[in-house]
């Protein structure tokens, strides 16, 4: 009998914007970790923001097939999330 190693499920990691009600979809990983660590930080932060990893079916294979209810699709969110999150810790006298 073969032996079959352990399975792993790629998901989607999405972004959302709940203010402004926007969402991007960021890419595609088989370890969400370091993507769900960094949306934990920046709601510590005090960032109005959430992440989903959905997973990647036939029905969502594609990125431009993912659709948030209520949401609509921004360009260019992650970075510019990322970019206010880097104010947000450089004016804190909490960063490391």
């Amino acid at each position: 009998m073969p032996k079959i190693g352990p399975m792993y499920t790629k998901t989607w990691l999405v972004i959302k914007d709940d203010s402004k009600r926007t969402f991007e979809v960021c890419g595609q990983t088989t370890n969400s970790n370091a993507f769900t660590n960094e949306v934990y930080a920046m709601q510590r932060a005090g960032m109005n923001i959430s992440g989903a990893t959905p997973p990647i079916t036939n029905k969502a294979s594609s990125k431009d097939l993912i659709k948030v209810a209520a949401y609509k699709k921004e360009d260019g969110l992650y970075n510019r999330l990322q970019l206010q999150y880097r104010e947000i810790v450089m004016k804190s006298d909490d960063h490391y």
